[in-house]
């Protein structure tokens, strides 16, 4: 590989990096607009402190844990070694493969707050900032890594030959089995569910900024998965990463029209926050293998996604009183084990193995997250009080409204 291959490659990973990373916006604008007002300011620092948590973590311990190299103890122990990653410990060579470390770092760090911010959605307006930083701390250091290096580290996962391009399961699934072990724990809002089992709708405070939000995660979500080709510095991979991209737009357009059809046939209104959900449905279900569909798959695999979404959201919320503000289990969770489970319709991986893989996924993650989040329960109490909850996040734990003008 000449200098210039290995300068345009790393170039391409930090820039696409850049684009992940522009998708913490987009998550912190559409769980700001689809929560109250009163807890918008609270979301708001959820999300600049996950991110800037993730960041250290992820130097800290995670990235040794997910690439341990030689220090791995087994297929699914990865072991610990402070010496692989070396960032800014010399001078930088060729010899760790087609672009920098310091670039690959970059590019997997985001990552790790992703699904740290699929967890913040599925909490919002009822669980206390400090608890919620602390479990962000063992997510972010510990258990995404462990399950990351099992596919993207050359473990367990990927010897069985599960298929995971960008992440539908290691991210995605990641996140909301993370958010449905904390909602499990924290229990409904307030005022969400009635005694004789009805059920209150509680509207977001600014559906112009999730929209935004949405728009937002739709842009960065071409590095996320673009990016993870990890190269452009031949034609093969230019060629691969100009499918991806299709391939991503076009499984995001598929969900929005799937979600807004499936609401217009079943409820008789077009709902704007299922449109919402359904372009992020699209988007986590091609994440799992955006590189081999052609278009037209491609749009139907989101177009699936966004009826999938539809009824999860509606059946979480309704039938099974699981209470997510923001609809992340169902798009990040749901969607993404059908994206998971849809990477063989375009040859991709196998069906067992698919399901095998989000099944060890999922189990991992709830059961580590449950036990943490019991914990910080028993030992500092995670969910807000009454009394805050009522007044607000905002004022409770901020002391900053984010509406101060509205009352």
């Amino acid at each position: 590989m000449t200098e210039l291959e290995f300068a345009l490659n790393t170039f391409y990973l930090l820039m696409s990096g850049a684009l992940v990373m522009w998708m913490a916006a987009g998550f912190t604008m559409l769980e700001a607009g689809l929560v109250r007002s009163k807890n918008a300011a609270e979301i708001v620092t959820k999300n600049l402190g996950l991110f800037s948590i993730a960041c250290v973590m992820y130097l800290v311990c995670g990235f040794f844990i997910m690439y341990p190299g030689d220090s791995a103890v087994s297929a699914w122990v990865p072991g610990f070694s402070l010496s692989y990653l070396g960032l800014g410990m010399g001078d930088q060579d060729m010899s760790y493969g087609s672009y920098s470390e310091g670039s690959d770092f970059f590019f997997q760090v985001v990552f790790v707050a992703t699904a740290m911010s699929i967890v913040s959605g599925a909490v919002a307006e009822r669980m206390k900032l400090l608890p919620f930083f602390a479990f962000a701390v063992v997510l972010t250091g510990f258990i995404y890594p462990v399950q990351g290096y099992w596919k993207w580290g050359g473990g367990g996962l990927d010897a069985l030959g599960y298929t995971d391009f960008a992440g539908s399961g290691v991210v995605h699934l990641c996140g909301a089995a993370a958010a449905l072990a904390a909602v499990f724990i924290l229990g409904a809002r307030k005022g969400k569910y009635g005694e004789n089992g009805s059920v209150y709708a509680i509207p977001g405070s600014n559906i112009p900024i999730a929209a935004l939000g949405a728009l937002v995660l739709w842009l960065g979500w071409f590095g996320f998965n673009g990016g993870s080709q990890l190269a452009i510095n031949t034609a093969a991979d230019a060629i691969a990463v100009g499918q991806v991209f299709l391939n991503t737009n076009m499984s995001a357009a598929g969900g929005v029209l799937g979600a807004l059809f499936a609401s217009k046939i079943f409820s008789g209104k077009a709902d704007v926050t299922m449109a919402i959900n359904g372009a992020i449905a699209g988007l986590v279900a091609i994440t799992a293998a955006p590189d081999t569909p052609t278009g037209g798959l491609a749009t139907l695999i989101g177009l699936v996604g966004g009826v999938i979404v539809y009824f999860s959201v509606i059946i979480l919320d309704t039938k099974l009183k699981i209470d997510d503000p923001v609809g992340a289990i169902s798009a990040h969770g749901t969607v993404g084990i059908w994206g998971i489970m849809a990477t063989p319709l375009s040859g991709a991986g196998a069906f067992g193995t698919q399901f095998l893989g989000a099944l060890i996924i999922f189990a991992w993650v709830f059961v580590t997250s449950f036990i943490v989040l019991k914990i910080l329960d028993s030992v500092v109490g995670i969910r807000a009080s009454d009394e805050d909850e009522e007044i607000g996040l905002d004022k409770a734990e901020i002391g900053v409204e984010a509406y101060p003008d509205f009352k």
